[in-house]
C-alpha cells in the first residue's frame, strides 16, 4: 500500500516540488494552499503524514494553529513543519505543540526524505502497538473450553469477515467489548479504527455533539471543529456500548443517518459521508423498552442484524479455573509478584460462586487478593473476599452445629447434605459432572438427593 502525504503550503510551486520528489519515491499526495482546505481533506481521508508550512497567507489558520486542532483528534499523525523564516525557537516551539519535526527552507531532498520515512515509520509502529496491545487483550481474556464458549468464537470467525451489524448481548462484565474487539480483529477493517462509544457515559445534552462532531462557523473568533466517534471511526467499526441508553430523540436521526451514510455536524451545514460497520451491546431488554416506548423499534432491526450472545461466567462454570489461572499469572506478571498457585479447595470456592460481575469481577478479586496477600506463595480460601466465601458457608447450614453433640445418624446426613449441596452448585447443578467429583454413579447421587432432600440447589440437571 502506497503511503498517503498531506502537503499544506500557500506557494504552489513549493507543493509541486515537493509532490513530484515525493511521488518519484513511491508516496502519494495530496496538496492544499490554506486552512479550509488542509482540514476538509483530512475529513475526507487521514493521511499518513502531512508536510505543512508554518507561514500561510490568505488563511483562516497559520500552520502551528492547524497543527493545534488536527493533533486533538489525530494525536499520532506525524506532522512535519517547514518554514522559510525559521530559527531555532520556531524549530522548538513546533515540537513543542505535537510535530514530528522541524524543517528549515530551502530544504535538501535527501534530509526530506529521510524525515518523512521516518516519520511513517514511528506512525506505523505506533499503529501496530496499539494492534497488538488490542491483539493481547483479545486472546488472553476470552478464555474457556466450555461448549458455550467455543461456539463463540465460530460464531465470531463467521461473523468477522462480513459487514453486517451485530448487536451483542450478555451481563455486565461478560466480555461483549472483548468479544467485538476480536470481530474486529478478525475482520478485514482490522486495520482501521476501533472506537468506542458508552451510551450510559454522556449527558443526554452533549450527545448528539459527542456522537456526531460539531463545528462554529466560519469567521467567528472561536472557529473549531470537532470531530464526533462517528467520524473517527470511519472506514473502520464503531462499538455502541449500553445502546439502550442513548437518548430516545438522538434515535430517530440515527436510524436517518444509518439509511443514509452521511450526516451533519452539530452546528454544520455539510453532509458527511462516512463508511463504519456498526457493532452495538446491551445487557438491557430492549423489546421491554421497545413496549415502553423508551427504544425505537426500527433503530432495533438496523441494529439487531446478527444477534450474538455472549454467556455469563455463571453458565460456564467448567471454564472458571481455567479463567482464575490465567489472571493469576498475569496479574503477578503485571505486579512483579513472585509466581503463586491456587489451592485445590480456593478453585472449587470460586467455582461454587455466581459471579454476579462475570469475568470482570472475577479478574479484580484476584487482583485485590495478591495484593492484600503479596508475600502469599499459594491462595487459599480464607483469603478471597467473604462475599465469595460466604456462599460456601452458606450451603454448609447450621455450621457453628456442635455436630459432636448430635447422633451419628444426623451427624453424617447434615454433613453429606451440605457436602452435595456444595458440589452440586460448584457444576451449576449438572448431576453428571458432581458424581464424577465426589466419586458416585448418578443413579446413586440421586438417590442421594432425594433421601436427604436437597431442594435448595441452583439447578439440577441430567447434563453430560
Amino acid at each position: 500500500m502506497k503511503h498517503d502525504i498531506l502537503i499544506v503550503d500557500d506557494q504552489k510551486d513549493i507543493r509541486t516540488m515537493l509532490s513530484g520528489i515525493l511521488r518519484d519515491e513511491g508516496y502519494n499526495t495530496r496538496e492544499a494552499e490554506n486552512s479550509h482546505q488542509a482540514l476538509e481533506s483530512i475529513k475526507m481521508s487521514r493521511p499518513h503524514l502531512i508536510i505543512m508550512d508554518i507561514w500561510l497567507n490568505d488563511s483562516r489558520f497559520d500552520g502551528l494553529e492547524i497543527l493545534d486542532i488536527i493533533k486533538q483528534e489525530h494525536p499520532s499523525l506525524p506532522i512535519v513543519m517547514i518554514s522559510g523564516h525559521g530559527n531555532i525557537e520556531t524549530a522548538v516551539n513546533t515540537l513543542k505543540k505535537g510535530a514530528y519535526d522541524f524543517i528549515e527552507k530551502p530544504f535538501q531532498t535527501d534530509r526530506l526524505l529521510s524525515v518523512v520515512a521516518r516519520g511513517i515509520e514511528v506512525f506505523q509502529m505506533t499503529e501496530e502497538l496499539r494492534e497488538l496491545r488490542s491483539k493481547n487483550e483479545i486472546v488472553t481474556d476470552l478464555h474457556g473450553t466450555s461448549a458455550k464458549i467455543v461456539s463463540l468464537r465460530q460464531n465470531i470467525e463467521k461473523i468477522a469477515k462480513t459487514n453486517s451489524r451485530v448487536m451483542v448481548q450478555g451481563e455486565s462484565g461478560s466480555g461483549k467489548e472483548v468479544t467485538t474487539r476480536l470481530i474486529h480483529f478478525l475482520s478485514d477493517r482490522k486495520n482501521q479504527p476501533f472506537v468506542v462509544f458508552n451510551c450510559a457515559g454522556i449527558e443526554a445534552s452533549n450527545f448528539e455533539e459527542e456522537l456526531f462532531g460539531s463545528e462554529k462557523k466560519a469567521g467567528t473568533p472561536d472557529f473549531v471543529i470537532k470531530m464526533g466517534v462517528l467520524e473517527k471511526a470511519n472506514s473502520g467499526i464503531m462499538y455502541l456500548d449500553c445502546i439502550g441508553d442513548m437518548p430516545y430523540e438522538v434515535q430517530g436521526k440515527f436510524v436517518r443517518i444509518l439509511q443514509e451514510g452521511k450526516f451533519f455536524r452539530v452546528g454544520g451545514n455539510k453532509q458527511i459521508k462516512f463508511d463504519v460497520r456498526i457493532i452495538s451491546s446491551t445487557n438491557n431488554d430492549l423489546e421491554k423498552l421497545i413496549k415502553d416506548h423508551k427504544f425505537r423499534e426500527d433503530l432495533y432491526y438496523r441494529l439487531n442484524v446478527v444477534p450474538l450472545a455472549v454467556p455469563s461466567l455463571s453458565e460456564r462454570r467448567e471454564d472458571i479455573s481455567l479463567i482464575a489461572i490465567h489472571f493469576l499469572e498475569k496479574i503477578c506478571k503485571q505486579h512483579s509478584f513472585t509466581k503463586k498457585t491456587l489451592t485445590e479447595n480456593t478453585l472449587h470456592t470460586l467455582e461454587a460462586y455466581s459471579w454476579p460481575g462475570n469475568v470482570r469481577q472475577l479478574k479484580n478479586v484476584l487482583e485485590w487478593v495478591l495484593i492484600m496477600n503479596p508475600n502469599a506463595t499459594e491462595i487459599t480460601p480464607g483469603m478471597l473476599p467473604i462475599e465469595i466465601t460466604k456462599i460456601q458457608n452458606a450451603l454448609v447450614k447450621d455450621n457453628n452445629k456442635n455436630f459432636i453433640n448430635l447422633p451419628l445418624r444426623e451427624a453424617r446426613e447434615e454433613f453429606e447434605k451440605n457436602y452435595l449441596s456444595f458440589h452440586i452448585n460448584r457444576f451449576n447443578g449438572n448431576i453428571t459432572k458432581t458424581a464424577n467429583a465426589v466419586g458416585m454413579e448418578r443413579t446413586a447421587l440421586h438417590r442421594k438427593i432425594k433421601t436427604l432432600n436437597i431442594s435448595d440447589v441452583e439447578n439440577v440437571t441430567n447434563e453430560t
